[in-house]
């Protein structure tokens, strides 16, 4: 399986769909170790729910929660990201032993971010961003959403480019369901070739997310929905996609990767 899984590991009491399963420290090493045996390539730990509406935290609430569980789940040998928009968590992460910095906000939520990227080396997880979840509905109004993301995606990369972060290292999300309606979502999809064309690897996060919800009401009953998406993402060259449930997508890669094989050994 070429493509990169990252199970969603949400260390938090309020995240949409399973806001306080983990937010115990045992649970949640015990959930990482179990999605790395489902197949997951990366685990990735977040502290702060950016569900639409959420309130932002502390950092310090923030690092009590996430950093026990990085540093167990690396002992455990599992490959770790850290979701985080704070900077100074994202330092914590990677001397718990984090590999990637994985930042909703693309480095808008704190402007120290990319310096602390560039002086982890990380590979680090842009996302399209434009406001923090308590505005972000009232935000999504684009001529071309393709175009439009794709343009703000390239003035981060410009800002990176000016705090010394590795371009090599940088990984871009489009952000679906931040600041985006279900046709937004739809037209980014659709379109990844145009976002691929900045000359980055891109990360497809659309795990559970309301504009499924046509194929399930409650948000996980859309894991179904989100392996199908993630293999057509898969198909259409991402570098990741990124799910709660790790064992229905890693089925669908595995069989979009069968299928594939099998248009070459004939």
């Amino acid at each position: 399986m070429s493509v990169q899984l990252l199970g969603i590991l949400n260390v938090t009491p309020d995240s949409f769909s399973d806001g306080g399963l983990y937010a115990e420290q045992s649970a949640a090493v015990e959930r990482g170790i179990a999605m790395r045996d489902e197949g997951a390539t990366l685990v990735d730990v977040g502290g702060e729910s950016t569900r639409p509406g959420a309130e932002r935290i502390d950092p310090a609430e923030e690092q009590r929660r996430v950093i026990p569980v990085v540093r167990e789940l690396v002992a455990a040998g599992v490959s770790v990201s850290v979701d985080t928009m704070n900077a100074e968590t994202a330092l914590a992460a990677a001397e718990a032993g984090a590999s990637v910095i994985n930042d909703v906000s693309g480095g808008l939520a704190d402007p120290g971010m990319y310096r602390a990227v560039a002086e982890t080396g990380l590979t680090y997880i842009a996302m399209h961003w434009r406001g923090h979840s308590t505005d972000m509905d009232a935000l999504a109004t684009y001529d071309d959403v393709v175009v439009d993301v794709r343009e703000e995606l390239k003035a981060r990369l410009s800002e990176m480019i000016v705090s010394g972060v590795d371009l090599r290292r940088v990984i871009l999300d489009p952000g679906l369901g931040f600041a985006k309606r279900p046709e937004h979502n739809w037209q980014l999809l659709g379109r990844l070739d145009e976002l691929g064309s900045l000359g980055h690897p891109l990360l497809v996060g659309a795990s559970r997310k309301r504009f499924l919800s046509p194929w399930g009401a409650e948000p996980a009953q859309r894991d179904e929905a989100t392996a199908i998406v993630s293999a057509l993402a898969a198909n259409a060259g991402v570098w990741g996609v990124r799910v709660h449930d790790v064992a229905s997508t890693r089925a669908a890669l595995e069989i979009t990767e069968a299928w594939q094989n099998g248009r070459t050994d004939s």
